[in-house]
């Protein structure tokens, strides 16, 4: 069902992915599964081909750009009824790191749901995380890395925020290709979520701990 999706996006091929998107949504498909079982196999693949060789910057910025479009399809069936904002959060990835594919397809999810969203882009070090959850009142910070030597900012960047006595309650989720629950609960973060579903599940639940903690 998938498989003209992924073909497509991991091609590059814009009209195509679009027409398949467009066609699944006739059909009725869950926008959940366009997300997780197209959307993100054909960008996995894209990052894949990056990390060998065959694709390029210019590539990846193509393929981001092809993703914004997908996602503009699928975004408004996400929408879950709520019209309250559900609390903000800080989205980036790390220092070292330039991907964001996966990043912008969870960010949708969880704007579609809700949650106020602030990007902070890419390569993005230590202080800024820090500097972004403080200014923008953010309850839960979320961070990606796909490059496996990348992985260990986060660590650094969970440190920060737990030696900052104003940032204590800051909960932390953190995802990319590279990440497992265990090197999540290894570096202390509050979550793990492996794809945009279960990222918007995990944020659901963290955001509704604090409000009762809050509440009581």
């Amino acid at each position: 069902m998938f498989s003209k999706i992924i073909r497509a996006l991991s091609d590059l091929d814009k009209e195509k992915a679009i027409r398949e998107i467009e066609n699944l949504i006739g059909d009725g498909v869950d926008p959940f599964e366009i997300i997780q079982n197209g959307i993100m196999p054909g960008m996995d693949l894209v990052g894949e081909r990056f990390e060998t060789g065959h694709y390029f910057l210019p590539d990846l910025i193509r393929a981001g750009h092809i993703v914004d479009a997908c996602s503009a399809l699928v975004k408004p069936l996400l929408k879950s009824g709520r019209s309250d904002e559900m609390g903000t959060i800080v989205m980036g990835t790390v220092a070292g790191d330039i991907h964001d594919l996966g990043k912008n397809i969870v960010i949708s999810t969880l704007e579609s749901a809700g949650f106020k969203v602030v990007d902070i882009g890419v390569d993005v070090p230590v202080e800024r995380f820090v500097e972004a959850v403080r200014t923008e009142g953010a309850v839960l910070l979320g961070m990606s890395a796909l490059l496996t030597v990348t992985m260990v900012e986060m660590e650094k960047v969970i440190s920060a925020l737990r030696n900052d006595s104003g940032l204590k309650h800051i909960k932390v989720m953190v995802g990319g290709a590279p990440l497992d629950q265990k090197y999540a609960d290894a570096i202390g973060a509050d979550a793990y979520a492996k794809d945009a579903r279960q990222a918007l599940i995990k944020a659901r639940e963290l955001a509704d701990m604090l409000l009762k903690k809050n509440a009581s």
